[in-house]
């Protein structure tokens, strides 16, 4: 079997140069890319169909071959299934938990190595390396890559004691660029229940001591509640009964010690406990020096340690992280089939290759998998309101679908955004699906903002749109978007018009001045203006800011959502500049239907030097909105026609015609 342990006779500080690194890994790759509008290739990303499906029987097999006494000290391995190292690919090192395979991102290993180069760490189960020894060792590491790594950064992923190290490391190194991502650190030893546990090490200390048949005896019992000693088939055949192999049930397998003592002895499992106890003790005095970019992976049912309540303690105390919280993980949080680290890293936007994060050049587009989960999260519209999908063609004609809409870009889609973002998900889905079109959204940053993340009930909330693209507006990132023939989702309104008060829907609350006519044209790009209707079909407005204003206490939560770090246009005087967020209380209705309508493609190209002129530009920025105009104004008057505008009608046609049918609409 062609493991990980054969890169393993490689033992520290003994450096290996990238050519000589590569000997060790495989290079065969299977690859699926989505275009963007322009056609050109995005960031590739790996199929995930052809990836080997791996899991926790992979993780015993391939332990029980690289845990085998040699004698050696702690070293690296980089994993055969990672694949060769990416051209601009950061690097990770990987530091493992109590158990020291340096397997646990096993699971992971193809994926990451897409976007990665991975080194992991094995610590011998005989091994006596104590914490500051571990610290010392990556610290070499690091401090010998410095001058490979040319200013990208460099990932520590570590996982309870490896997660202290990660912390104990950017601690004594606060001038390398060192971005960590820590899984149920141990930081919380002392509140946790192997505390307790690590106190039976005196008790075995006295089993020495005592007569030999009373030895034999206590050991048997203590063998017998922690599943020490029992044969290996045994238990592996008792685990898959107990737990049918189902993947959803793989984290309770951890959440004792009955694994743990089988790859570790008992004199090496109390060694790791007191490990555990120094490492938590060290670290926690130096928690206050940590400034790193730090994303903290807590898991809800961790039974070794209190790692949710942990999670929110560290979160506090280190001014640069994030939380993603699994409330149904165990212990062994990246072991479990339902965890994606890549899609966790993408989704938190902590994924760069250099000093400063480029939100277009460092993003990475979606797989299958990651679209189907942001497809899930809009089904309901699709399946609630059925929108119709209208576009113009250059000849004026307005037909069913997407035809007039452009292939090639760059593009800029301009158009009215309706209440609370309502029309994003089929405006993104039916793109890609239909015409192979990424959109990449400009975003309010509050998307993006970690204090207001923390407002959040769930601090994933927003990781979708970091999936999918979308990027915190700005006149660089526009400019980027525009550069890379990517097509653009622009909302002038923006969140003024997307939080809209009572009475205001289909009112376009714009700027005055033509903010992105002239960027458009300095690069061709094509703008197709765009308008939307239907959420007056879909819910009422009942509570809008002004009427959360008068209630008491409200204007507290205002000051906090509306910080400094989110304000846009503060400084204008217009309309557009009151973009105050607020969570409206809305009154559902049954669903109506929603109504896209693509107006007539502008063209741009050869138009930078007569459009360089103000009045030229402020011209065809009035055109652009008195088009976006005609389109809402046109889906008003037509929807009146559609006789499966509302929800019973549409639906006795699907139960007719079969729930995937088309549902016609108005005669064009």
């Amino acid at each position: 079997m062609a493991t990980a342990a054969a890169a393993l006779s490689v033992p520290l500080p003994l450096r290996l140069s990238p050519p000589q690194r590569r000997r060790f890994l495989s290079t065969s790759r299977a690859e699926v890319t989505f275009r963007t509008s322009g056609g050109a290739v995005a960031s590739k990303v790996l199929d995930d169909s052809a990836i080997k499906p791996r899991d926790l029987r992979d993780y015993i097999e391939q332990s029980r071959e690289i845990i085998r006494p040699d004698g050696g000290p702690p070293r690296w391995f980089s994993p055969i299934e990672c694949g060769a190292r990416g051209k601009d690919s950061p690097l990770l090192l990987y530091l493992p938990g109590i158990d020291g395979t340096g397997l646990g991102l096993i699971r992971h290993h193809e994926r990451l190595g897409k976007i990665f180069d991975i080194w992991c760490l094995h610590i011998p189960v005989m091994d006596r390396t104590t914490f500051a020894g571990l610290v010392e060792l990556v610290e070499r590491t690091i401090k010998s890559e410095e001058s490979y790594i040319k200013g990208k950064p460099i990932y520590l992923v570590g996982e309870s004691i490896g997660a202290c190290v990660a912390l104990a490391v950017a601690a004594r190194n606060q001038n390398v660029d060192l971005i960590l991502i820590l899984a149920n650190p141990a930081t919380s030893f002392s509140k946790s229940q192997l505390q307790s546990l690590s106190q039976l090490h005196s008790f075995t200390t006295f089993l020495r001591v005592l007569p030999e048949p009373l030895h034999a005896t206590i050991s048997n019992s203590f063998r017998l509640i922690t599943g020490s000693g029992m044969d290996a088939h045994v238990k592996e055949n008792a685990i898959h009964q107990i737990f049918g192999g189902l993947p959803e049930n793989l984290n309770k397998i951890f959440d004792g010690l009955s694994f743990l003592v089988d790859i570790l002895p008992m004199e090496s499992l109390f060694w790791k406990l007191d490990l555990l106890k120094s490492a938590s003790l060290f670290v926690n005095s130096r928690l206050h020096v940590v400034k790193n970019q730090t994303l903290i992976v807590a898991s809800g049912r961790d039974l070794l340690l209190p790692s949710r309540e942990e999670a929110d303690r560290l979160r506090n105390l280190l001014p640069n992280s994030r939380i993603r919280h699994f409330q149904e993980s165990g212990h062994a949080i990246f072991l479990e089939s339902s965890i994606d680290l890549v899609s966790i890293v993408k989704g938190a936007g902590f994924y760069r290759r250099s000093r400063q994060l480029d939100y277009v050049s460092d993003y990475l587009s979606m797989t299958p998998d990651e679209f189907q989960k942001v497809a899930d999260q809009y089904r309901w519209v699709d399946l609630a309101a059925n929108p119709v999908m209208l576009s113009t063609l250059q000849n004026g004609k307005i037909v069913n679908g997407l035809s007039g809409i452009p292939s090639e870009g760059p593009a800029v889609f301009v158009g009215y955004h309706m209440l609370m973002g309502l029309e994003l998900g089929p405006l993104f889905t039916r793109f890609l699906t239909e015409k192979k079109i990424h959109l990449r959204g400009i975003a309010h940053p509050f998307l993006f903002n970690r204090d207001t993340e923390q407002l959040m009930p769930d601090s994933s909330s927003f990781d979708s749109y970091r999936v999918v693209g979308a990027v915190p507006v700005s006149a660089p990132n526009f400019y980027k978007l525009l550069s890379a023939k990517a097509s653009v989702l622009l909302y002038p309104g923006g969140a003024r018009e997307a939080l809209h008060r009572k009475g205001e829907e289909y009112k376009l609350f714009w700027p005055e001045k033509p903010e992105f006519v002239r960027m458009a044209s300095r690069f061709g790009a094509t703008i197709i203006p765009f308008g939307v209707i239907g959420e007056d079909d879909i819910c009422n407005v009942l509570l809008d800011y002004d009427d959360l204003l008068k209630i008491p206490f409200f204007d507290i939560l205002s000051k906090q959502i509306n910080g400094d770090a989110v304000r846009l246009r503060a400084d204008s005087n217009e309309e557009v500049g009151n973009q105050n967020l607020y969570p409206p209380v809305l009154l559902p209705k049954i669903p109506g239907r929603l109504y896209f309508l693509f107006g007539k493609p502008i063209e741009t190209k050869g138009m930078r030097l007569e459009l360089s002129d103000r009045s030229n530009a402020q011209q065809l920025y009035l055109h652009v909105k008195s088009e976006v105009e005609n389109c809402i104004a046109y889906l008003k008057e037509k929807r009146e026609e559609d006789p499966y505008r509302n929800f019973l009608p549409r639906l006795l046609y699907q139960t007719t015609h079969g729930f995937e049918a088309e549902v016609p609409t108005f005669k064009l």
